[in-house]
């Protein structure tokens, strides 16, 4: 088994657990609740508080601030949770918060994620795998992001909005409802811009599949979204549109962005 290295100026809380393997670089502060799972690797200067863990081969970069409380006025210091999966790379000035008692008090990340500079993941949301945040990211509380999602730089999501597995952000975007699996979403107000093909492609999307969800998309534009996947629901489709179909049919208090 890999050695555990801590630098001596690194402050451990007691009780803090730290996996086999781990690397704790300097002036690095743990909380007393804090867990870190194996070869997890704090460059300097990462702060992780509260009840926090962190999965195996997760890479932090300094002065990263993990598991602080919420920020949110609401929250008076009830015991809540912050999970982080594994192999993920949080750089420089991330910011990830806890849940809160009213938001079902677990903020979630999945595995495989990159969370470039300075980006923030609000209290209660929940982040797939694979997710990337591109520098300066900000996600607001109760936020669902799927897997594979990736959201440009410099964006910023609306609590309590849904993004779809697959979807792609461009940059300089605020999205202010939800973004239906496989969307490619751009502009200052973001609207649908029709599906994000790149991303498809590189996941092993076939021409029909493709084909069939754009064809879904036009037919979706046509009316109000919930309504015309109703109508759709009981039609033949491959899995893909099936997904994009149980989407705008999930729940959800908030609208869909569409196309201008």
């Amino acid at each position: 088994m890999a050695e555990t290295l801590i630098h001596p100026s690194a402050v451990i809380a007691e009780g803090a657990q730290i996996g086999q393997g781990a690397r704790i670089g300097p002036f690095c502060c743990i909380g007393p609740q804090v867990r870190l799972g194996d070869r997890v690797e704090l460059k300097s200067h990462v702060v992780i508080e509260g009840d926090t863990a962190v999965g195996e081969d997760s890479v932090v970069f300094p002065f990263a601030s993990i598991g602080q409380a919420p920020q949110d006025l609401k929250f008076k210091g009830e015991q809540t949770r912050l999970e982080i999966g594994a192999r993920n790379r949080i750089r420089e000035y991330v910011t990830m918060n806890p849940g809160t008692e009213g938001g079902g008090g677990v903020t979630q990340v999945g595995d495989d994620g990159l969370f470039m500079s300075s980006c923030h993941v609000a209290h209660d949301c929940r982040i797939g795998d694979r997710v990337v945040l591109v520098n300066s990211v900000a996600v607001a509380g109760h936020c669902h992001i799927g897997d594979d999602v990736v959201i440009g730089g410099l964006s910023g999501i609306h609590q309590f909005v849904r993004i779809g597995r697959g979807a792609m952000i461009g940059a300089l975007s605020m999205v202010t409802a939800d973004v239906l699996p496989f969307g490619l979403v751009q502009g200052p107000r973001a609207h649908l811009d029709g599906l994000n093909l790149v991303g498809l492609k590189r996941r092993g999307a076939t021409r029909g599949e493709i084909a069939e969800l754009r064809q879904m998309l036009a037919g979706l534009s046509e009316g109000a979204f919930r309504d015309r996947a109703r109508e759709m629901q009981g039609q033949d489709h491959g899995d893909r549109a099936r997904e994009m179909l149980d989407f705008i049919l999930g729940p959800s208090d908030r609208s869909f962005l569409k196309p201008l």
